[in-house]
Order: C-alpha cells, then structure tokens, then sequence
C-alpha cells in the first residue's frame, strides 16, 4: 500500500465489474445498486459527511447503522487509503463507500462478522507492532501494517486473516466505489447520452482487434433506392 502502487491499485481496481465483485462478495447486482442509492441519499440529506476521514461524527453527518463509532472511523480511513483522492477523481469516501458499506453489512448479515472481526484483527495488529490502534499510527505506520496484508503472494502465514479480511475490504471497497456517481466519471462511461455524430471505434481498439475501418465498412451492407 506504499504511494508509489497508487495508480496501479486505482487502475487494477477500475478493471473489475459489478458483477464479478458481487460475485465475490456472495450478493448481486441488484444490492450493490441499492446500496449506492442509499448511499447517495445520505450524502443528498448529510452534505457535510465528505468531511477528513477519520474525523469524529458530527451533527448532521451521516449515523452508521451498523458500524460502531470507532469501527466508522476505520472504515473511513481505510477505505481513503485504498482509493485516495487524485487529480482524476474524488476518493472512496467522497463516493460514499463507507455508506455503501454500512448498507451492505445491514443488508448482508453474513458479512458481517467478516468485517467486524478483520477491523478487529486491523487493530489488535496495529497495538501490537506499534502500540496504538490503526486509525491512530502515523501515515508510514498503516503503510507499513497495510503492506504485510495486502499482497497475498507475499503476506506471511501469521497474516492469512489479515490477507483474507483485506481481500475482502478492496473487493467492497471497489464495488461502492465504481458503482458511485464519482465511480462511473473516473472511468469514463457515458451511458445512454446523446451523441452528434459517431467517428466509429477508435484507432487503438481496432488494432487491437486485428480489423481496419475499410474492412469493416466493405462488410456493412447498403440499401439502395
């Protein structure tokens, strides 16, 4: 989780569809998506809950109902770790991932002592390397425990609940977060918008199909007269 896997951690996340996470996550599409409307209705009723991750709630923001208040805080953060903001796109939280999350645990009961276990495990880890829960180590201290987890090929056999709890986290984490408003921006999609014209497939994904233009249009029949 060092800076320096930032864009690779938001572009390998971008790749992954809804369904596959929610595949994943042993729930379906159709949850994820009433997920991020509650989502959005809380930030449309709470504007001010974008406030700094790890704040204290305050009058107005968004009231987790599953989350404790310390569990609320950790997710927050966490989750701005896994997608931070950048120069593309606001950050898990701005999404309302954390909201999406608070839904999904509702919704799902059999995560959720997956989730409150792993925060569990977070912290007891944190208190043991460097004698403070997660949400109060420096920047390089929740690197430095988020980097023995979240590469599985090389976490050690200590971690393995670590690993499993952290898959899990990036995989929810994504899921909110590319399902939001913010989400469906940072990758580009446009959905059912009026175009003025159509300049055909681009350049690089006809290479890549091994097909040109001039090929395609030679196979397009025309209707005369």
């Amino acid at each position: 989780m060092s800076e320096s896997h930032e864009i690779s951690r938001r572009d390998a996340l971008m790749i992954m569809a809804i369904a596959p996470l929610a595949t994943s996550l042993g729930t379906t599409p159709d949850v994820i998506e009433r997920a991020m409307k509650a989502a959005e209705q809380a930030q449309q009723q709470h504007p001010q809950q974008s406030q700094t991750a790890g704040q204290k709630p305050t009058p107005g923001v968004y009231k987790a109902r599953f989350f404790t208040p310390h569990e609320w805080r950790t997710v927050r953060v966490l989750t701005d770790l896994i997608i931070p903001r950048d120069a593309r796109s606001g950050s898990a939280t701005e999404a309302g991932v954390p909201e999406f999350m608070d839904f999904m645990m509702m919704d799902r009961e059999s995560m959720q002592g997956q989730m409150r276990g792993g925060l569990r495990w977070l912290d007891n880890r944190s208190n043991g390397r460097f004698g403070k829960r997660f949400i109060a180590l420096t920047a390089k201290q929740r690197t430095d425990v988020l980097d023995e987890i979240a590469y599985p090929d090389k976490a050690a056999a200590d971690v393995s609940h670590g690993v499993s709890f952290f898959n899990f986290f990036r995989d929810l984490t994504a899921a909110g977060f590319f399902s939001s408003k913010i989400g469906v921006k940072d990758i580009g999609y446009i959905g059912n918008e009026w175009r003025q014209g159509w300049d055909g497939c681009p350049p690089a994904a006809m290479q890549r199909l091994g097909v040109s233009q001039e090929l395609m249009n030679s196979r397009i029949p025309i209707q005369r007269g």
